[in-house]
């Protein structure tokens, strides 16, 4: 990864995760005192994905400090969270420690680039990537690769994660000002805030972020083996993307009724043949 021409950017925006995650750590957005006293699980949509995970091996790619990561333990899996930031993964084996879940839970400092080797080979019965991922992937079929190389035979693949078309929008209202493919150039971003209502301005503030249409996802997982089981856009997520978006249960915010319903997430599930 070194030698790669997109290591200054994967370097940038690491150090910024860093610091995000040490100021996510304080919102109410993930409101991690609350996820600790509630015992929260996954999500309704997940388990509905999914289904019972008891005794499964699960691997998260990606994981942040590890709340999402965390609930799938909950529900029974043994889980691995792997993510770039060393910040966020110190955060995410004390909440671990925190919860009595320790023992179902390991996480694993690494990027993506860096994950079959740092994971020694091991094999799942799920990978998750979950929302706000993929942009911050140089190439999608390195990701896909991974993914591959990850699930046991049979085993089953979690995307969920902000829609293309949504990313490639303006900031103000539904113009396409990005670009919805992959591109060599990242999109460079030096907005000095973040999506949590963490509220300091960080220190570090430009990143570097990468779309991926549709059918790039599609074709690079089926190009590493993968088959598409389903596949489904949504008209919310999970952050507040535009200040007119509504908020609805279990954190979601979605368009108001008299706006034209756009994509904003999806759900793509697979299977490793």
């Amino acid at each position: 990864m070194a030698d790669s021409p997109d290591a200054p950017f994967i370097a940038a925006n690491q150090a910024q995760w860093d610091e995000r995650a040490a100021l996510h750590l304080e919102s109410t957005f993930y409101d991690v005192d609350g996820w600790l006293r509630n015992e929260r699980g996954p999500k309704s949509w997940e388990v509905q994905a999914l289904g019972d995970v008891t005794g499964l091996r699960l691997l998260h790619l990606q994981c942040h400090f590890g709340l999402d990561t965390l609930a799938w333990a909950r529900a029974g899996a043994t889980v691995t969270g792997l993510d770039f930031s060393p910040v966020a993964i110190a955060a995410a084996a004390d909440i671990a420690e925190r919860a009595g879940l320790s023992g179902r839970a390991s996480f694993v400092c690494a990027g993506i680039d860096e994950a079959i080797a740092a994971l020694n080979g091991a094999r799942f019965h799920v990978t998750c990537t979950t929302i706000g991922s993929l942009c911050w992937l140089p190439s999608i079929e390195r990701w896909a690769e991974v993914v591959a190389a990850t699930l046991v035979s049979g085993g089953r693949l979690y995307l969920h994660d902000v829609h293309p078309v949504a990313w490639s929008m303006a900031e103000e209202d539904f113009r396409l000002t990005e670009t919805y493919f992959e591109e060599a150039e990242p999109w460079v971003d030096d907005s000095p805030g973040t999506y949590t209502d963490a509220n300091r301005p960080r220190q570090v503030q430009r990143s570097y972020e990468w779309n991926h249409s549709l059918g790039e996802i599609i074709t690079a997982l089926i190009r590493h083996g993968l088959r598409i089981t389903a596949l489904t856009e949504h008209d919310w997520t999970l952050w507040s993307r535009w200040p007119w978006l509504i908020p609805g249960a279990e954190g979601k915010w979605s368009v108001p009724t008299d706006m034209p319903r756009v994509p904003l997430s999806f759900t793509l599930l697979a299977e490793r043949t």
